[in-house]
C-alpha cells in the first residue's frame, strides 16, 4: 500500500470513556482509523466505536487487562492485523492509587506499576518495533498527569509513576528520533470525566480556583493529542505538554475546599 496516500491508523488504550474517549474521537475527526481498548466497560467502548464509524472511519474494539504481561504484544499484533499499520500509539489506560505512605499495600503497588508504568513501556516497545520495521515516521503519546510534576498527599506512588513515565518518554524520544518517530507526553490536570452529582459539585467548586477559571474536558486533551501527532508539531519530541488551565503553576492543591495562600488572585470586579 502507498504509505503517502493510505489511511492513518491509531491505537488508543483505555478509550471507552473520559480522556481516552476524547482522544479517540479527536483522532477519528482527523481521519484516523482506530483500535481502542477497554477493561470493563464494553457497551461504552462499543458506543465510542459507533461514533467513530459515523465519521466514516474504521474502529476495532478490544477488551484488555493492560496490567497483564501478555497484553501489550497481543493488542499491538491484533491492531496491526486488523488495520495494517499503526501511525500513532496513545497510552492512556490506567488507574490512580491513593494512600498515605504508611498505608500503601505491596500487592496494590505491583498492580499499579504493571498497569500505569510497565504496560506503557511495553506498548512503546511493541509499537516502535512495528514502526521501525515498516519505516513509519510515527508518534507515541503517553498520558501522564500534572501530579507527576508536583507532590500531592496520599499520592506518593501515583506521583512517582507519572513522573517516571515522563523521563522514560524523554529517553525513548532519543532512541526513536533516528527513525523519525516522535515520543511525547500530555499531562492533564483537573478534567471533567464524571457527571454524578458529587463530581459536578466538586468541579463547580474547583473551577474558580483554576487560573483559566474552568475545568478541563476530554476534548481539551483530545485536541492536544491531535496537534502533537500532527505535522504542525513535527519538530517536537521528548516533551510533556501540560493541559491543566494553569492549575499547578501557583502550587495550588487540586481540591475544591478553600485554599489559603494559593499563589494567585482573581481579577478585580
Amino acid at each position: 500500500m502507498d504509505r503517502i496516500n493510505r489511511s492513518k491508523n491509531a491505537l488508543v488504550t483505555g478509550a471507552s470513556r473520559g480522556i481516552g474517549k476524547g482522544i479517540a474521537l479527536a483522532l477519528a475527526a482527523d481521519g484516523y482509523n482506530l483500535a481502542i481498548t477497554y477493561s470493563t466497560c464494553k457497551e461504552m467502548a462499543e458506543d465510542v466505536a459507533h461514533i467513530i464509524e459515523s465519521y466514516g472511519r474504521k474502529c476495532i474494539v478490544y477488551q484488555a487487562q493492560m496490567e497483564l504481561e501478555e497484553s501489550p504484544r497481543t493488542i499491538v499484533d491484533a491492531s496491526v492485523n486488523e488495520l495494517g499499520m499503526l501511525d500513532v500509539l496513545v497510552n492512556n489506560a490506567g488507574a490512580r492509587y491513593d494512600a498515605e505512605i504508611y498505608n500503601v499495600e505491596s500487592e496494590k503497588i505491583d498492580y499499579f506499576l504493571n498497569l500505569d508504568f510497565k504496560s506503557y513501556i511495553m506498548m512503546m516497545k511493541e509499537v516502535s518495533r512495528h514502526m521501525i520495521d515498516n519505516n513509519i515516521r510515527g508518534n507515541v503519546v503517553n498520558i501522564t498527569s500534572t501530579r507527576g510534576h508536583r507532590a500531592y498527599p496520599r499520592n506518593s506512588i501515583y506521583c512517582a509513576v507519572k513522573s517516571a513515565i515522563g523521563i522514560a518518554t524523554e529517553a525513548a524520544a532519543l532512541d526513536l528520533a533516528p527513525y523519525g518517530i516522535r515520543a511525547n507526553c500530555i499531562a492533564p490536570g483537573a478534567i471533567r470525566i464524571r457527571d454524578n452529582q458529587s463530581s459536578i459539585e466538586f468541579y463547580e467548586n474547583l473551577a474558580p480556583k483554576i487560573p483559566l477559571s474552568r475545568i478541563g474536558t476530554p476534548e481539551d486533551v483530545g485536541n492536544a493529542v491531535s496537534w502533537l501527532v500532527s505535522d504542525k508539531a513535527s519538530y517536537v519530541t521528548g516533551v510533556t505538554l501540560r493541559v491543566d488551565g494553569g492549575l499547578i503553576l501557583p502550587g495550588m492543591p487540586e481540591r475544591a475546599n478553600k485554599v489559603p495562600n494559593s499563589g494567585w488572585k482573581t481579577k478585580s470586579t
